[in-house]
């Protein structure tokens, strides 16, 4: 796995040198910024994050459509 994150990495860091396009570069950075701040969030927050990735993971979500049905009345 190790060996394939490193072939991902080194794949991303080709595609970014060929970017010309300045808008996509603007969003990348404030992608960047993003994850920077996600680092400055709550633990409880993070554990949560977490969670819902794990639940993700498991196949433990509820389809857009059945979540609408709960929330329905308020959207």
């Amino acid at each position: 796995m190790e060996a394939e994150i490193l072939s991902d990495k080194l794949e991303l860091i080709q595609w970014l040198s060929s970017i010309e396009d300045e808008t996509v570069i603007r969003e990348l950075m404030e992608f960047r910024e993003q994850q920077i701040s996600h680092k400055k969030i709550s633990d409880a927050a993070k554990r949560s994050i977490a969670l819902g990735m794990q639940q993700a993971d498991e196949k433990k979500l509820k389809s857009h459509s059945e979540v609408r049905k709960v929330y329905e009345k308020w959207l």
